[in-house]
């Protein structure tokens, strides 16, 4: 792993970027860190809210959407490391509800014009978000248009597209109703996203015979010290989590997002998400980055295999399933549960890793640096207004 200082040139460019965007008011407050070996620069700048007195601190608890999906990604290799999972073993061992599947013969289609399956939903399709159902991508930024197979899934309040609101369905009901609908695509074919992670982390509970939540601060948080992540919080903590933003897009301008409020988040949720559902800090986030970093090794002690971490940082996709997914996966190939760049660009060279959440956060691994980079907001509009971009290439340049 090659490694090369921080300036604190760099470091001065990156805060006086973010510090811009909360003085303009893009954003009310920012946490990011850049870590390089045992160099670790953490910034705080703005407050939990526009308006808000409550200043954003070190210690604010995010939520990390999307971010929860490497974690479960780690989580499953925990268990190949273990031999409860087999990589291309059917999930119909583990989830009988999805054996024999169907497939519709027009992803527009009627639902009852399907053909049978060409080969059973393996443990590595689901990892590699190619089970043959996800977003549907019909417009650069235009997803699940109303097709039959998307009215029906909502029906059935799946909650397959967003955190939030949450699906009521715990684990069981949640996989029986999603085993009514057929397949999009045959299995292994293309790269969709979110939902290979929703069955997954059904899968993880059913193999590990624990809640997801449990066999995650067991086997992960607690081992990594990841003090402040998980699925729910203490109702004495709730203060501790910023107001969430994002731009209406009927509207054109930004406002507080007020589909749940901040105290959904002190009851254990009916469905552990593993697409999107944990709360986490920067300095937490950090503790699983430098895992993966370490390829398994924290603190000297193992937790994950060399081959286990190799093969989640590892591009699986053909070029034609990359170019399939569009916006979202941007030019970027897919490892386990999180993107690998695949071609050069301003923020590095191919190798690096990570991942964003719909709510403002992003984080990313560059093996060829030895670096790590973390920002934490609760704007969604970070993600698209250049914020995004602009953070990644300027701690790639700290």
């Amino acid at each position: 792993m090659k490694t090369s200082a921080l300036t604190q040139a760099g470091l001065d460019r990156l805060h006086q970027a973010m510090a811009a965007r909360v003085e303009n008011r893009s954003l009310p407050g920012i946490v990011t860190l850049v870590a390089q070996g045992d160099d670790v620069y953490v910034d705080v700048i703005g407050a939990m809210a526009f308006g808000g007195e409550r200043p954003m601190r070190r210690e604010t608890i995010f939520r990390i959407t999307s971010m929860t999906k490497p974690i479960l990604g780690a989580a499953t290799m925990l268990l190949v490391d273990d031999g409860r999972l087999a990589l291309d073993e059917p999930v119909s061992r583990l989830l009988p509800e999805l054996a024999a599947r169907r497939v519709l013969k027009r992803v527009d289609g009627p639902l009852d014009q399907t053909v049978p399956a060409n080969c059973p939903i393996t443990v590595e399709d689901l990892l590699t978000f190619r089970p043959g159902y996800g977003f549907i991508i019909v417009e650069p930024t235009t997803f699940n248009p109303p097709y039959p197979i998307i009215q029906r899934a909502e029906e059935l309040q799946l909650a397959m597209a967003q955190p939030d609101p949450r699906t009521p369905h715990d684990p069981d009901e949640w996989i029986a109703r999603f085993a009514t609908l057929p397949l999009m695509y045959q299995p292994g074919e293309r790269w969709q996203y979110n939902v290979g992670s929703l069955v997954l982390g059904v899968l993880v509970a059913r193999a590990a015979d624990q809640s997801l939540g449990v066999f995650l601060h067991d086997r992960l948080f607690e081992p990594l010290g990841m003090r402040d992540t998980g699925f729910v919080m203490p109702a004495d903590q709730v203060g501790r989590l910023p107001t969430e933003y994002a731009t209406d897009l009927s509207t054109g301008k930004m406002g507080e997002v007020t589909i749940t409020g901040p105290d959904v988040w002190t009851t254990p949720p009916p469905f552990p998400s593993g697409a999107g559902g944990l709360l986490s800090t920067v300095d937490d986030y950090l503790a699983f980055a430098r895992l993966l970093l370490g390829r398994g090794v924290h603190q000297g002690r193992r937790l994950l295999s060399e081959a286990s971490v190799d093969a989640m940082i590892t591009n699986h996709l053909t070029p034609e399933q990359i170019a399939g997914g569009g916006v979202l996966l941007d030019g970027q190939g897919w490892g386990y549960c999180l993107g690998v760049s695949v071609m050069p660009d301003a923020v590095s060279a191919p190798g690096r890793y990570g991942w964003s959440g719909g709510y403002g956060t992003t984080w990313f691994n560059d093996p060829n640096r030895g670096r790590i980079a973390i920002a934490l907001t609760q704007v969604s509009d970070f993600l698209f207004n250049g914020g995004l971009t602009q953070f990644k290439e300027l701690a790639a340049q700290a």
